[in-house]
């Protein structure tokens, strides 16, 4: 009867005890918020500083949606996300202008997708910059000097 019951009485006690090492080895989180917050502020004091003012990011509401074709047929499919950094208060010139200047993206969007930017090794940091480059200077056509950049935030192909 005691060799079934040792293996059971170990068990719970090595339970036990790890449960109580974690309770007990936690950090506070009252002091790893306030570290955070402080971070956050220390961040955003140096954007400020270095650019006169901070920058906003609007997310456009929808993805965007690449056909690659190679011979004729759709060979995948790329999903993007993008988001535009513009200068402070100049967030609903954006949404305003917002049909414009996604019909404009869909086109860069497919020219690269043409030229075969999106085949291959479409994740590549120069192949990336030319793409946001190209965005960016697609957004300053419709919205001038108030965007300051475009942020790919998800990028994903689905090969068919």
């Amino acid at each position: 009867m005691m060799r079934k019951l040792f293996p059971i009485v170990l068990a719970v006690a090595g339970l036990g005890a790890g449960i109580g090492a974690g309770l007990w080895l936690r950090p506070d989180h009252e002091e790893s918020d306030t570290t955070e917050k402080a971070e956050d502020a220390a961040a955003t004091a140096d954007v400020a500083t270095d650019t006169g003012a901070a920058p906003e990011f609007v997310k456009l509401s929808n993805q965007f949606v690449v056909p690659v074709v190679d011979q004729g047929r759709v060979a995948a499919m790329v999903v993007l996300s993008l988001s535009l950094e513009v200068e402070e208060g100049e967030s609903d010139a954006v949404f305003a202008r917002e049909p414009k200047l996604r019909d404009m993206f869909l086109q860069v969007l497919f020219d690269h997708a043409n030229v075969g930017g999106f085949s291959g090794s479409f994740t590549d940091g120069s192949n990336l910059i030319v793409l946001r480059n190209s965005l960016k200077e697609a957004a300053s056509l419709v919205l001038g000097t108030v965007v300051k950049d475009v942020l790919i935030i998800d990028i994903a192909r689905q090969d068919s």
